[in-house]
């Protein structure tokens, strides 16, 4: 069964909430409002050896939206037919990835901090990490 095939343009960047104030700033994180669904799932990605990669899977059903609450990181977004590169370096923004993109995570500097903020529950039946495989599902 194909799904409905999200593009790398669907891939947005979201304006957290930024506060600044002389005692430092604070940016603020709501259910439905800055992030467009439902937090069903947070986590973070930390000290990643460099060199080294994450990701490198899509989601079926899975909404994500990738923050870089300390350091940079980039991220390679491809849809089967393009690509894109994104680099996360503000902890205000953050990047909205929908189902049916693959994704991966690289060039992590020293004492990075990549927060994850998902539509979904784990389930290992919503990963698809292979990328023939993605290719198959989706084209």
């Amino acid at each position: 069964m194909k799904k409905n095939k999200s593009s790398v343009l669907d891939c947005s960047i979201i304006d957290i909430s930024l506060f600044k104030n002389k005692a430092g700033n604070i940016s603020v994180i709501e259910n439905n409002k800055s992030i467009p669904f439902e937090i069903k799932r947070v986590y973070f990605l930390y000290d990643i050896p460099a060199g080294k990669q994450r990701g490198n899977h899509a989601h079926i059903e899975c909404h994500q939206v990738l923050i870089a609450t300390s350091g940079s990181f980039q991220v390679l977004l491809d849809d089967g037919k393009a690509k894109k590169k994104v680099i996360l370096n503000k902890p205000n923004l953050g990047l909205h990835i929908p189902p049916g993109i693959w994704a991966s995570e690289t060039n992590f500097t020293k004492g990075s901090v990549c927060l994850v903020l998902a539509s979904h529950k784990f389930e290992e039946k919503d990963y698809i990490r292979n990328y023939t495989d993605f290719l198959k599902f989706y084209l």
